[in-house]
């Protein structure tokens, strides 16, 4: 019997697919359409969902907000966690990750908001760690410009520390509620943590009680050497982006061996890689559908933009026939610019918009039936080693259709190769399910 893989999903409060007919017509505000597609990830068994964020309405691409308003790329985008809330009340077993910025949220806000959470969603909350990697979003936030990408990750690093403490400045058997001695909470296991670091400092203790996991999982998505090593110190589940199965591999590798250095178990950090399946009744037509969604004019300009919001460069300033002039550098996401350069390839800027690597943000290249699908991807993780999948929409945009295929055409293929959870074990933790293979 083959083992099965992690399943999680990763969408935006943002419109869905508002110019094709599977969509709700740009109108998601209200959360129904989002909260709908939670509960049909549920009904897949999946491990999570989580919720991206982004600050700032981006203004890279072509030096205006111009092209990310009229086109909805990343703006507008709404709150995450209220989502969150609603589509974690409206599930039962499906964890519910919420982004939240260590440059935007001061570390008590994040401690307290994600133990509210946890307990909300009985012990199904994730915080998705981000640093943030726009000047304009640190612009909204009082700064002029972002610290360097080194810089962040070690108040990241710092951050972390001090939300842990806040987590434990209750004991986890501090609320009594003992009616007859009229003790509600034990005032010998609240404690201030009286933190003081380089970067942050907080007085503690939390105003919340401890929740059902005490802290909430820890999700982070860096891809850069740094953002590896902030993983494998404080990650429970990586989401990650690698071009091919080899470099897959390698990314796995690396993180679980710095795992270890930091006196970690490897097997506690699940990294799922990001892919786009194309699907299609038969092989011949997933490759039509895909084909016509990568050479449009529409997606390739959406790319640019998302692109260009990303890793702080305008690509409207290269042709779209002809390849990259050079290497390019950024203190915006390194990662997603290596990932989309392909540095060395020869390919023109349209070409790496359409490949799968750079259009679609997915490490390996999925399109077929979902039995065609299921296939290639148990025969990746199994080359891989392990962990599972980071599901991802063309751009993040959603529709029925695609959620569809994927919840009653792939995961099933999936399932009945063994390689999915066919069935939530009842009352689990988000950390407890991370943990079940």
């Amino acid at each position: 019997m083959a083992s099965p893989f992690h399943l999680a999903f990763i969408l935006n409060f943002t419109t869905d697919d508002w110019r094709g007919p599977f969509g709700t017509g740009g109108r998601p505000w209200d959360g129904d359409f989002h909260i709908g597609v939670a509960q049909a990830l549920e009904r897949a068994c999946l491990d999570y969902v989580i919720i991206e964020d982004k600050l700032m309405v981006p203004e890279i691409y072509g030096g205006s907000a111009a092209a990310s308003l009229r086109q909805a790329a990343i703006a507008p985008k709404h709150d995450p966690v209220p989502l969150a809330a609603a589509m974690g009340k409206a599930t039962t077993e499906l964890g519910i990750v919420a982004t939240l910025s260590t440059m935007a949220y001061p570390p008590f806000m994040t401690a307290r908001l994600s133990s509210t959470m946890d307990s909300l969603l009985r012990g199904r909350f994730g915080w998705n760690i981000v640093t943030s990697a726009e000047d304009l979003a640190a612009q909204n936030f009082g700064m002029d410009r972002l610290p360097s990408r080194e810089e962040r990750y070690e108040m990241a690093d710092e951050y972390v520390d001090l939300v842990r403490q806040l987590f434990e400045s209750w004991d986890a058997d501090a609320l009594v509620i003992d009616r007859e001695k009229g003790i509600y909470a034990d005032p010998d296991k609240v404690r201030p943590i009286n933190f003081r670091g380089k970067y942050f400092s907080s007085r503690g203790p939390l105003n919340t009680v401890p929740s059902p996991q005490h802290r909430p999982a820890f999700v982070q998505a860096g891809a850069s050497p740094r953002g590896r090593r902030f993983a494998a110190r404080n990650a429970d589940s990586v989401i990650a982006i690698a071009n091919g199965v080899e470099e897959m591999k390698r990314f796995r590798d690396d993180v679980r061996a710095e795992a270890v250095n930091q006196g970690r178990d490897p097997d506690g950090i699940k990294i799922l890689f990001c892919v786009t399946p194309a699907l299609g009744e038969t092989d011949r037509e997933a490759r039509e559908r895909h084909e016509r969604m990568v050479q449009a004019d529409e997606f390739i300009q959406d790319v640019l933009v998302q692109v260009s919001a990303l890793t702080q460069i305008d690509f409207a300033r290269f042709p779209l026939d002809e390849p990259l002039p050079r290497k390019l550098e950024t203190n915006g996401e390194k990662g997603t610019l290596d990932q989309f350069q392909q540095w060395g390839s020869g390919k023109t800027l349209r070409q790496l918009v359409t490949d799968n690597a750079g259009g679609l943000v997915s490490s390996v290249e999925l399109i077929g039936t979902p039995d065609t699908v299921a296939a290639r991807m148990g025969e990746v993780m199994a080359e891989v080693g392990g962990d599972g999948f980071m599901l991802t929409t063309p751009l993040l945009r959603l529709n029925r259709r695609y959620i569809a295929d994927l919840t009653d055409g792939l995961i099933p293929a999936l399932q009945r190769r063994g390689l999915a959870r066919a069935a939530y074990e009842p009352g689990r933790t988000l950390r407890q399910r991370l943990l079940e293979f």
